[in-house]
């Protein structure tokens, strides 16, 4: 059985399963596609391969993604969000919606 992770209250536990720089932005560009390393790796070209593969990992740790690994030479690896990844989805569309909203002046995003 796993070690339960103590936090001081549910929003110190959400932000440490989506939070940082990463990881909200992997759940994005996994909203709607399947997606390999390497065109994950692509989204974010200031990533370096160990932080991509730990964040990754985490992300597969507590649910909100999974990963495929096809047994072929090379190995195929594929990352597709979960059913529980999902429901971050929407939270994160009401970051972008806030963004645009507040921080329109200040900001310049391809999305």
């Amino acid at each position: 059985m796993a070690k339960k992770r103590k936090y001081i209250c549910p929003v110190e536990a959400a932000i440490d399963v989506v939070g940082g720089k990463w990881k909200p932005l992997i759940l994005w560009v996994l909203r709607d596609a399947t997606l390999r390393f390497s065109e994950i790796e692509a989204e974010f070209p200031t990533i370096t391969q160990k932080t991509l593969t730990r964040q990754l990992r985490d992300l597969e740790r507590d649910g909100l993604i999974t990963r495929k690994v096809y047994p072929e030479s090379p190995p195929r690896v594929e990352y597709t969000i979960t059913p529980n990844g999902l429901t971050v989805v929407p939270i994160l569309e009401s970051l972008r919606d806030w963004a645009s909203g507040h921080l329109a002046d200040s900001i310049e995003c391809e999305d």
